[in-house]
């Protein structure tokens, strides 16, 4: 699927859908690349861009074709946030900030409802609105020079934005959560990998083939199980008990076991199997 296809969904009526203007979209193979375009902007949040993406995730949930995304941004930084010009530009009116407010959390929210795994490839700066988008992923792989902070704790405003307080915590603890939080503080590649933050940190010029090397590897479970494995991740970790875990489980595992994909991929491993 490329950012022209014809065959793309829910093209926007507003004129936000493909081709997209903010962002370069391709697909090979089921493998979808996300190249956030406005480099000479660090590839800040515009309108525009917060729009089209909305408008592309939308698109990619009812799009079984494509089944890993890798997100990763042009030139000097994956994004550094929201574009402050436009919201200097903005009136300063509640109604007006809040549509500003929704038009990022919006696309929080439907990355988290996406189906596909999504995995993000950083370097440089992730700050603020950037720093949500990496922690919305489902896999971080970063660089040396990738650094991270919860940016809008430095301009006068709450550093629990955009979901950042809900993810950040469970990515790195509370402690280490609330001091990035309460400071705007960065947080270097090295110490993020150590967190967890990162599940990889690898040079610059292997980032590229290392986050293709990890979908090639997803695209090894079945189609359904692979979305489920999202889905089932999701909800373990706000699940209310291990036994409300358990009981989501059994419910996967067998709609699992009733697909032709269980049956072929495990005769494919008996001994003496072909292949």
């Amino acid at each position: 699927m490329t950012a022209s296809s014809a065959t793309t969904p829910l093209l926007d009526p507003a004129g936000f859908g493909p081709p997209y203007e903010t962002f370069d979209f391709t697909e090979t193979d089921g493998i979808a690349t996300l190249t956030l375009n406005r480099p000479d902007r660090l590839n800040a949040l515009s309108a525009r861009m917060a729009l089209e993406l909305q408008n592309l995730f939308r698109a990619l949930a009812v799009c079984p074709r494509t089944r890993v995304v890798l997100l990763r941004g042009a030139g000097r930084a994956f994004c550094a946030g929201l574009d402050l010009k436009e919201i200097e530009a903005a009136p300063p009116e509640p109604d007006t900030i809040l549509k500003v407010q929704r038009r990022v959390s919006e696309i929080i929210l439907l990355m988290r409802r996406c189906p596909q795994p999504i995995i993000a490839l950083v370097h440089g700066a992730a700050a603020g609105g950037g720093f949500a988008l990496a922690l919305a992923s489902d896999v971080r792989i970063g660089t040396p020079e990738a650094r991270f902070n919860v940016a809008m704790a430095r301009i006068g405003l709450s550093g629990c934005d955009v979901g950042i307080s809900y993810f950040l915590p469970r990515a790195v603890g509370s402690s280490m959560a609330a001091r990035l939080i309460y400071t705007g503080a960065f947080l270097d590649a090295e110490r993020a990998f150590g967190l967890g933050l990162l599940s990889e940190l690898v040079p610059r010029d292997l980032l590229d083939e290392t986050g293709l090397a990890i979908a090639r590897e997803m695209l090894q479970q079945s189609p359904l199980a692979l979305r489920l494995s999202k889905d089932g991740l999701n909800q373990a970790i706000d699940a209310p008990s291990l036994e409300a875990v358990i009981a989501m489980e059994d419910r996967q595992q067998s709609l699992c076991v009733l697909t032709g994909d269980f049956n072929r991929m495990t005769q494919a491993r008996r001994p003496g199997a072909p292949g």
